[in-house]
């Protein structure tokens, strides 16, 4: 199983990206899915998360309203994409698998990730 991350780069404040996560060797929709990101010196923190089906999606408190997580089962790809950046977001982002049906919003419920991308929002 190999997820590759891309899209991560430098954005002002205000700005958007879509981070993009492409599964390999992996029955896609088998999977629930999500995206967590770290900076130095803190845990890693939930961003979002999505259904093995897509019909429900979760969010982190501090990205509600800014951020959504839709996937692509036909493409083996999900996606992130982050709109209203601010300089908090700044950090690696890494995506994962989840074996099962719902959403998890911990990093002990994943089984597999992605290598991580950066996203630098600048003031």
């Amino acid at each position: 199983v190999q997820l590759q991350a891309s899209g991560g780069g430098l954005v002002q404040a205000g700005g958007s990206l879509r981070l993009s996560c492409a599964a390999f060797g992996v029955t896609f929709n088998n999977y629930a899915m999500g995206w967590f990101r770290e900076v130095p010196g803190k845990e890693r923190e939930f961003v979002a998360g999505i259904s093995r089906t897509g019909y429900i999606s979760d969010l982190g408190n501090s990205v509600k309203g800014r951020f959504t997580i839709p996937r692509d089962n036909a493409k083996n790809t999900q996606y992130l994409q982050m709109n209203s950046l601010k300089p908090e977001d700044t950090a690696v982002y890494y995506c994962a698998l989840k074996v099962g049906v719902s959403v998890g919003r911990l990093p002990r419920e994943y089984q597999y990730w992605g290598q991580g991308t950066l996203v630098t929002v600048s003031s």
